[in-house]
């Protein structure tokens, strides 16, 4: 059994606050939005972790989140319906004219540090980009439709410091809804994408690796590949990913430090793939000491449907997963494979297909993991066996376990 653990104050302080690829996911043989629901609460376990960072986003962002999109006075503003649009900056008009993107982008181009723009109006930008620079607080009040810039997101925000968007709501069928690298203390609110297809958010793999990332409620319907996607975080801290109809992933997260999670929730996710609602890859939470100590924490998961529930592959793990509620999986409700240090203290999988720990042999077998867990109409299987292995299983389900 792994020892106890718990979460620093400072991060569980920062959701507190915000409360209210393109590299596959793969298969197994991988190395590498609808309404937001209410999310379930669970009281995370006495602990102690690896030290998080403590982060704090910037001031702008912080009244956006209390006081809602475009209260107050923001500094710049997007106005406008039916292809009239109007950029001010203050009580100056720097764009007026039909063009969307335009308004969006010479707004932004008249601010400093430390200021927020408010685009109040809907419309479409096409395949432009819009970069968000260090200290800009962007807020998308309307919904803005997006297209398709292969290789970049939508909305950008690269090699920056204390970016925020608190709230945004975007359609379209772009490469990247959201991009990012190089960043530090991003804060991410309020965020819907109700897509025809592509990614939601993304950290680049090949860039900048970043730190302290904050997000509030992410919600993506409709993605063709993972709603939300990770690379080279050190210090992420999430209320909620949302995931309806998404081809890959829910949650993916990838050589990501001193994370925590409250709720990856998931329905009709990667179906008829090797996917899953929350995954973790190519060394996520492995410490930069080569160490498993546990740093990722995750409250809540929850998966209907779709193809896996949770997934941890490749060198991964330094997680414990406090509370899961798993039905009707049409792959592995959970696979745990060439993992190390993973804890699941509780929840239920019901139906569905089984809970797996298992080995590759391109990498060390499968060691110190817990499992305690109600499973029902299904069934849990260890093969190869593991080492330091601890099964605790209620309910109905047969178990071949070392």
């Amino acid at each position: 059994m792994l020892p106890p653990r718990s979460f620093l104050a400072g991060a569980t302080a920062v959701l507190a606050l915000a409360s209210s690829a393109h590299a596959k996911c793969g298969s197994s043989s991988s190395s590498s939005t609808s309404t937001a629901p209410a999310i379930p609460t669970s009281t995370p376990t006495s602990t102690t972790l690896v030290q998080q960072p403590t982060y704090t986003p910037p001031a702008s962002a912080q009244v956006k989140a209390a006081e809602g999109c475009g209260a107050g006075t923001p500094d710049a503003t997007v106005t406008g319906s039916g292809g009239s649009y109007v950029a001010a900056i203050g009580s100056s008009e720097v764009y007026s004219g039909s063009d969307y993107y335009a308004a969006i982008t010479t707004a932004l181009e008249g601010l400093s540090s430390g200021q927020r723009l408010s685009v109040i109006a809907s419309g479409s930008i096409g395949d432009g980009i819009v970069h968000i620079n260090s200290g800009i607080t962007f807020e998308g009040c309307g919904t803005i439709d997006v297209g398709y810039a292969a290789g970049h997101g939508a909305i950008e925000s690269l090699n920056t410091e204390n970016a925020a968007i608190p709230y945004l709501t975007l359609t379209g069928a772009p490469y990247f809804g959201l991009r990012f690298y190089g960043v530090t203390g991003l804060s991410l609110g309020q965020i819907t994408m109700n897509l025809s297809g592509g990614l939601g958010i993304r950290f680049e793999r090949d860039e900048a690796a970043n730190r302290d990332v904050s997000m509030d409620v992410i919600s993506v319907t409709g993605a063709g590949s993972h709603a939300v996607e990770t690379w080279n975080i050190d210090g992420l801290t999430i209320n909620s990913v949302i995931a309806r109809d998404v081809g890959e992933c829910g949650l993916l997260l990838q050589t990501t430090t001193n994370a925590h999670v409250g709720t990856v929730d998931g329905d009709n996710v990667a179906a008829g793939t090797g996917y899953a609602t929350f995954r973790m890859a190519n060394r996520n939470g492995r410490l930069a000491d080569g160490s498993y100590e546990a740093n990722v924490i995750v409250e809540n998961v929850i998966s209907r449907g779709g193809g896996r529930g949770i997934f941890c592959v490749s060198e991964s793990g330094g997680v414990e997963i406090q509370n899961i509620d798993l039905s009707d999986n049409e792959n592995n409700a959970i696979l745990i494979e060439n993992c190390y240090g993973v804890s699941i203290l509780g929840g239920t999988v019901n139906g569905g297909g089984e809970v797996r720990i298992s080995a590759r042999d391109e990498f060390e077998n499968t060691r110190d993991v817990s499992i305690s867990l109600e499973v029902n109409d299904n069934s849990a299987r260890e093969s190869p066996c593991g080492e330091n292995i601890t099964w605790d299983i209620s309910g109905n389900a047969s178990l071949d376990v070392c």
